[in-house]
């Protein structure tokens, strides 16, 4: 089995290094432990958004395959990461060392025991309260609140009916899943868009806990600008699925309405 790992990165150079070395260590451990019949052949993947730090040096280094994307977004990152990858599993994490890059093998293993499709982590579950500010902590509140009101139909699929951290940016899925769901959001709001997406078409999914610490570097999230532009985003994406869902169900009483052919 082939994996992806795709790691997104903008001036990384303190960080990028630990997050790929410490990723390999546990990959190749967890082929003896975990995977020993049926090792993961494991490609990591940096997109990285022209740093001028030496990030994508140090990146080719610890052996990863850079991708220069001078386009900007999160979400365009990810969707150019995502045409890159060749794995049958993908996994996503930032470049900060603010996610536990070596829980991916056992959230793999957890993929494929439970026949999932999509794992996404709860990085609110142990905080580390200096990896957050106050001013994230509460938009983070603020977009998870209006996820549970505005998606209640959808999240009926996801286990306990409900997303507890709707912004998280560490995933592990299938490489099918991205043949199935609409991603059209290149900022921030990619990551409300794929879960939603990944609910909205009934794909199997579980939210784990993982242990968030406070990031290597510089922070580059705009808690305000950012935390509107993705509440704006769930309130259109919502009126949207309502429409589409309208025109669906006005369509089908069209059809059963028409009279049978003599």
């Amino acid at each position: 089995m082939r994996g992806s790992l795709v790691v997104p990165t903008l001036n990384e150079a303190a960080s990028v290094g630990h997050v790929l070395d410490s990723f390999r260590a546990a990959a190749d451990q967890a082929n003896t432990s975990l995977f020993p019949r049926d090792p993961v052949e494991w490609e990591m993947i940096v997109v990285d958004g022209a740093s001028t730090d030496g990030t994508a040096e140090i990146a080719r280094k610890a052996g990863a395959r850079v991708v220069t994307e001078l386009r900007k977004g999160y979400g365009r990152a990810y969707l150019t990461g995502f045409a890159e990858a060749t794995g049958d599993v993908i996994a996503t994490l930032d470049g900060d060392a603010t996610y536990p890059v070596e829980d991916v093998p056992r959230f793999v293993q957890m993929l494929l025991q439970e026949n999932l499709d999509f794992i996404t982590c709860n990085r609110l579950a142990y905080l580390d309260r200096r990896a957050m500010t106050t001013e994230h902590r509460i938009g983070n509140w603020v977009l998870n609140w209006f996820l549970s009101i505005g998606y209640a139909a959808y999240l009926k699929g996801a286990p306990g009916g409900t997303i507890a951290d709707s912004q998280s940016g560490m995933w592990v899925f299938r490489r099918t899943v991205l043949d199935k769901v609409a991603l059209t959001q290149e900022g921030m709001a990619f990551s409300e868009e794929l879960k939603i997406e990944v609910l909205a078409h009934g794909l199997r999914m579980r939210e784990v806990p993982i242990r968030y610490a406070e990031r290597w570097g510089a922070p580059k999230l705009s808690s305000w600008r950012d935390g509107r532009k993705n509440l704006f985003f769930l309130i259109r994406k919502r009126l949207d699925m309502a429409r589409e869902k309208q025109v669906r169900h006005t369509l089908n009483l069209g059809r059963h309405s028409e009279p049978a052919p003599r």
